[in-house]
């Protein structure tokens, strides 16, 4: 590899996250800013040409984002609401592949039923990435953001079935069987499942027994690329498989040790960040090609086909989330047990619709004869990028427009984590009551009051959060005074260590060992 080509190698990755830091940094939606800077730089002469391979999308990148999404979910919460994310991941994507497909057939002259199929079939999946950032941070309740959670995980693999069903019969030029379809669609969910299972079990036991964390995680991002590779070698769904060890893994994470939790956040963090970074401005970078392709086209025609599949994409979700989630609550069983979804939660959820990588990559994988390909392609741009501009930009705006908030959730949150800390500062101080009545310690009494007092602080600190770091009166807390003060102690220690290291009165070795406990202790204030 010669330098020009290796620059040009690096140029993508490290203008992907020097946007992203950009958007970060001023708040904005880093993955809309990344789509329309590739846009931009797509016209932009002597650009080089960054083509998007289905392949490497499908099984290099989709992955790991996924089996991060899913170790980051809850198993819990996502059990409490599998009836509406399988409404929606299997019914709505169905629905959406199936009434897409027939317009289109009927709206396109020329283009086979099949490969009108497969075009619903690209643009049916969400990715819910930008919702869910822009959600949690403006503080979309929990069981939206669950139902966004889960639905990302689990359409791709409801929709890329359905893709390789409609992509086969169009090939063929035959008429795409829905029983033999069924039949494949439930091999392949219910296979990958069954991998997924087999491979998480075995994995959490490992890492149950292993110490060295950084050997622990080195397994963890084998985890994703195996089991996608394991139901992919059988035909079945890798995406499911990756998904199902996610979450079975991230529900037993709190089993494994200490420093494997630690380092598999920031781990995941990173691999997240880099990989969407370039994910997404990979889309935007994708306009020139696309454009070119429709060369000969009637480009009025084009925007007309594209105006009437992107208002489809969103208007059928738009009708089929409040139909789905309000239709059970007309049981009376249903009503009772789950209550009836406030109306504004709903339509978050239902605006929540925009498209990603999945639906480019499946479009870039039609094969080269494919009918009408590339009108296909820009079909499927049109909706990725109408759809992560119109509902992305906007989704923030409506969030506040109506007044959706998690005040409730959260400070609920933190009345149940005092009482879980005062819960377990009493089992702990009885812990330490029991060995010393033992005989088993023998300390000193200053010890046994250390110990006391920190048991009795973090309690206390955890009932002081519910007033927000004010005492009634308004001034500080003592909790939040001591980490205060402790910050700034911190900051002078770490001064005094770095000085000595440059005087070469230390080495660098105990400069990291000593900096290393100092940014744990750091870590721990944070948090709190």
């Amino acid at each position: 590899m010669d330098i020009s080509t290796a620059l040009q190698f690096l140029l993508l990755p490290a203008g992907a996250l020097a946007i992203a830091g950009f958007a970060r940094r001023q708040g904005w939606s880093a993955p809309l800013l990344l789509v329309v800077a590739g846009l931009v730089a797509s016209f932009v002469p002597g650009m080089p040409a960054y083509e998007l391979d289905p392949q490497i999308v499908l099984s290099v990148f989709l992955p790991p984002m996924l089996y991060s999404a899913a170790l980051d979910s809850s198993y819990l919460r996502l059990r409490d609401v599998k009836q509406v994310v399988g409404l929606l991941a299997v019914g709505l994507v169905l629905f959406t592949t199936v009434v897409i497909g027939l317009v289109a057939h009927a709206l396109i002259p020329g283009l086979p039923l099949a490969a009108a199929f497969a075009l619903g079939a690209i643009v049916a999946p969400t990715d819910a990435v930008s919702a869910i950032a822009v959600g949690r941070k403006l503080g979309l309740p929990r069981k939206s953001i669950t139902i966004l959670v889960g639905e990302g995980l689990f359409n791709d693999a409801t929709a890329l079935t359905a893709y390789r069903v409609a992509v086969a019969a169009a090939v063929a030029g035959t008429t795409a069987d829905l029983l033999s379809a069924g039949g494949e669609f439930l091999y392949s969910a219910g296979t990958g499942i069954v991998i997924g299972l087999v491979i998480a079990y075995a994995v959490g036991i490992l890492l149950r027994r292993l110490s060295d964390s950084l050997i622990a995680n080195g397994i963890s991002l084998l985890v994703p690329y195996g089991a996608y590779v394991a139901a992919e070698a059988v035909h079945a769904s890798g995406v499911i498989s990756v998904v199902i060890a996610g979450i079975y893994l991230g529900h037993e994470m709190s089993r494994t040790s200490y420093g494997t939790r630690i380092l598999s956040g920031a781990v995941w963090k990173v691999a997240d960040l880099v990989l969407e970074s370039i994910v997404f401005a990979l889309i935007g970078l994708q306009v020139r090609p696309i454009v070119m392709g429709l060369a000969e086209k009637d480009f009025a025609r084009v925007g007309i086909y594209a105006g009437v599949v992107f208002l489809l994409a969103v208007v059928l979700r738009a009708l089929w989330v409040p139909i789905t989630v309000y239709l059970p609550t007309l049981l009376r069983r249903v009503r009772e047990r789950h209550g009836v979804p406030a109306w504004r939660n709903v339509a978050l959820t239902s605006w929540a619709g925009m498209r990603g990588v999945v639906s480019l990559a499946a479009a870039f994988g039609l094969p080269e004869d494919f009918p009408q390909r590339d009108l296909l392609l820009f079909l499927t741009f049109a909706v990725v990028i109408g759809t992560l501009i119109v509902q992305g930009l906007s989704f923030p705006w409506l969030i506040k427009k109506l007044g959706v908030s998690n005040d409730a959730e959260r400070y609920s949150d933190d009345l149940s984590e005092a009482a879980a800390q005062q819960a377990a500062a009493a089992a702990a101080l009885a812990r330490l009551d029991e060995l010393i009545a033992d005989g088993v310690l023998d300390v000193h009494e200053e010890v046994v009051q250390q110990l006391r007092s920190r048991a009795e602080r973090t309690a206390l600190r955890a009932w002081e959060r519910l007033g927000g770091g004010t005492g009634l009166d308004g001034a500080e807390t003592p909790s939040t005074v001591y980490r205060r003060l402790r910050r700034e102690m911190l900051t002078a220690e770490r001064e005094v260590f770095v000085r000595l290291r440059d005087e070469r009165r230390i080495d660098d070795e105990v400069l990291h060992r000593v900096m290393q406990e100092l940014d744990f202790e750091e870590a721990t204030l944070e948090r709190s």
